[in-house]
């Protein structure tokens, strides 16, 4: 996202706590920054793209936070799939005359590097309006709402994510077990009412054995923790968010917060004693 908005011509001042990461973004025409403070101090957009809201608030709150660095007329644009409660708790303390649009981000890494990514911008009018022309270099805008249902929206697209994801691998053992090719299963699968986002994108991943360690399992079950706040205000049961929620937990446990997403397919595969792995030309998406 850095390297697009620099090559589009915008001034980009960048920093991570990871030295590479940031010298990456220094490669793609950003200025390195000393500190987030020093990052947010005169920006007119001030971005952030973290792990989750533990990250979100170490760097934006308190006395040492960003969130106190912003000039009066800037916005903060929260690209964390974060908790909602929290941006509004910090948008909140913000100083006068900052505002706070959140702005969580689908699409992947190939999507960031590509400008295809889909991003959810809750504000005010006023504070969307200011950051969607920047923001439209990245991909598809869509305003969900006030401040905080960019948030809901994201999170809502990756709740049938996860359960799309989880109930992959599970067809896939079923008709390999049935005597059905793993190449005939999937091509049916695309060209049918069982195609989705999670067949086409992330199901190479699982042919090639890495199962897409650009998605780590730690924030599949970080997004699945704030689904589960969401769920409290609805006055029913959610069985199918329910089993991916204990889907990947299982896959989790097994294999370790850093194992790749689509580990939901290699526990079926390891406990069922079969192989989905399929010959082809599977480069990563991150590379593409």
């Amino acid at each position: 996202m850095c390297r697009r908005l620099a090559d589009e011509g915008y001034a980009v001042t960048a920093y991570d706590l990871n030295a590479d990461a940031l010298a990456a973004a220094v490669e793609g025409g950003a200025r390195a920054a000393a500190s987030v403070r020093d990052c947010a101090r005169g920006a007119d957009l001030f971005m952030t793209s973290l792990p989750g809201p533990p990250q979100a608030e170490a760097v934006m709150a308190g006395s040492g936070g960003a969130l106190g660095a912003l000039d009066p007329g800037s916005v903060w644009v929260d690209l964390t799939t974060n908790s909602r409660d929290l941006v509004l708790q910090l948008a909140s303390d913000a100083p006068d005359g900052v505002s706070v649009v959140d702005c969580p981000v689908t699409g992947a890494v190939d999507g960031a590097r590509q400008g295809t990514l889909t991003l959810f911008m809750g504000g005010s009018a006023a504070a969307v309006a200011g950051a969607r022309p920047v923001l439209e270099h990245l991909g598809t805008v869509i305003e969900c709402g006030p401040l905080g249902s960019g948030n809901v929206v994201k999170l809502v697209t990756n709740q049938l994510w996860f359960a799309a994801a989880a109930a992959l691998g599970e067809g896939f053992a079923v008709g390999l077990a049935n005597g059905v090719e793993l190449r005939t299963l999937w091509e049916a699968v695309c060209n049918s009412v069982g195609d989705s986002f999670v067949a086409r994108h992330d199901a190479p991943s699982v042919f090639a054995g890495h199962y897409d360690p650009s998605f780590p399992l730690a924030l599949c079950v970080k997004d699945l923790g704030l689904l589960a706040d969401l769920e409290s205000n609805v006055d029913a049961d959610l069985p199918v968010t329910l089993a991916a929620r204990s889907a990947f937990e299982r896959a989790a446990r097994r294999y370790g917060l850093d194992a790749g997403e689509m580990s939901v397919a290699r526990r079926i595969e390891d406990d069922a004693g079969m192989s989905m792995r399929l010959e082809g030309d599977w480069t990563p998406h991150w590379e593409k």
